[in-house]
Order: C-alpha cells, then structure tokens, then sequence
C-alpha cells in the first residue's frame, strides 16, 4: 500500500517546527501588510504581525498560490505515496475548494478533505490523520474518517473587539449586530463552517463562565457517548493572551477533571488578522484514541 503523507495549511496553527515533529508539511497562508506579502512563520513573528495590526496597518489574507499548492503536492507523491490534505473550512476561505479543483487533476492520489474545521479542532483532525496513516489507513480511508467525524466538534471565541471580525467580513449579519451595543463582549461561536453569535456579556470573566457552561452543554449531551468512551478533548487559544489563556486552561481542567486538555495554542495569523487581540477561545473535539 502506498505511503501516506499529511498536508495541512497554517489555519491549523501547527509550527513548521511542529510540522517537523509530527512528520508533516504545512502551507504558511499568505497576507499583505501595508501592501507587502509575508507568510506566518517564515518571515513574520507572532509579535512583529500584532504590532503592525495594531498600529492600524491595512492587513489582508489571501490563498496559497497554485503554483505552491501543486509544487509541494508533486514533491511528496514524487516517490509514489497518496496525500490527504487538510485546509482550513471551505466556510472559512476559497483555498479548500481551490484545493479540491487541483486535486481532481491527481487521479485520487491527493483526498482533500473538507471537514468544516479551523485552528485547535482543525490541528485535531490533522493528528487524526497522521495516527491513521500509521496504522496503514489509505488516503481515501482517512478522508473518510475525517468526514464522518466532521461534526464532532464545538469552538466558543470570547473577543475583545469586533473591529477586525467585522472588517474582514467574517460575521454573519447576527454577529455583526452586536459590534453596535457599547461596551459588550461577545462570545462567538463555531458550529461546522461559521461564525456566528452566541452570547453578550460585559466582562471575560463572565465570558469565561459562559464559555464553560457551553462545553459543559455540549459535553453531556451531544457529545456524552463520546465522553464516556474517553474519545473528547479540550483545547484553548487565543490571541497575544498567552497568561489568560493558561489562567483559562487550569480553569477548564478544573472544571471538567474527567477530560483532557490537548492544547493551549495561539491563533494562527490569517485567523487573528479578522478576529484582533485579546481574544480566548475554548472547543470540545472529538480524537482518535
């Protein structure tokens, strides 16, 4: 059976560095700041990029370029293997279908796999994808598995600001409501491919609370088989929050002993570039034991 090799994209927020560990490859998604192209984690910091977004650079994302996408791809099926690649949600950005219109040229030999997924769950399926592919899972087996398992995730965003959320043009028209209300918080969420509102509040650590019964909510019911069968974990990220963001992950241990928690990562730049700093986010993902 051929080899499988895993490609994801930076959305994941899997590091090259990570990327090498996992023995994995990653597309660094490309944004112009003031005009000018970077790629996170090649030629950009985490803290250069929030010091251009907060000096009110013009920031835009954009795609791989095709040329990048079936160059890496023609590398690794060089020697005969299959790809499974992960992108971010076709909900999120285009590069999921542009990735599926590549691949229809490979004669099955690269699986895309879009399974509505985006930073700490989307890292989730990527590992998935590696542990199947060593137990000898074929790319097609393992596009599979991360379709069927697709649903079995939850995200919940507490943002500091929608200025960025809303610049960019990802809130629905509910979410985007809330910007108008002074001095409101908002915990969004993500429920498949979009963002979208969930709650109002004043502080984060009412946000916080929200955010917790929300796991909670999905944790025992939805998702209850699946915490019995030790098959769930948590995540947490955020953006430039780093001590929230551990502060909030001993808050989830505390709160939910029984579950692991998976990550503490920070949001990958494409994503935080729409979303801004001071964000902490949580989710509840379904893995492969």
């Amino acid at each position: 059976m051929a080899k499988v090799k895993i490609v994801t994209d930076s959305n994941s927020g899997i590091t090259q560095e990570e990327a090498k560990k996992l023995g994995i490859f990653v597309l660094p998604m490309p944004f112009l700041i003031d005009g000018e192209e970077y790629f996170e984690d090649i030629n950009l910091t985490q803290e250069e990029f929030y010091r251009h977004l907060q000096g009110d650079a013009s920031v835009s994302t954009s795609q791989p370029a095709v040329g990048n996408v079936t160059e890496l791809w023609d590398s690794l099926l060089a020697d005969g293997s299959e790809i499974v690649h992960i992108p971010m949600s076709s909900g999120l950005s285009e590069s999921c279908h542009t990735a599926e219109g590549l691949a229809k040229n490979y004669g099955g030999r690269v699986q895309v796999v879009d399974n509505h997924r985006i930073s700490i769950t989307q890292k989730e399926s990527v590992v998935d994808a590696v542990k199947l592919a060593e137990q000898g899972r074929s790319a097609a087996e393992i596009k599979d598995y991360l379709l069927t398992t697709k649903a079995d995730s939850s995200i919940y965003i507490s943002l500091d600001t929608l200025k960025y959320l809303k610049k960019g043009g990802r809130l629905t028209p509910a979410a985007a409501l809330i910007g108008t209300i002074l001095r409101i918080r908002p915990v969004l969420q993500i429920q498949g491919d979009k963002l979208d509102a969930f709650k109002k509040v004043h502080t984060l650590n009412k946000a916080k609370e929200v955010m917790i019964e929300a796991l909670r909510a999905d944790l025992s019911t939805r998702f209850a088989p699946l915490v019995k069968s030790g098959e769930m974990c948590i995540s947490v990220a955020h953006t430039a929050s780093y001590e929230e963001a551990e502060t909030f992950k001993e808050e989830l241990h505390a709160a939910f002993p029984s579950v692991p928690i998976h990550y503490c990562d920070p949001l990958s730049l494409s994503v935080s570039c729409h979303i801004g700093p001071g964000a902490v986010a949580c989710g509840c993902t379904r893995f492969l034991k």
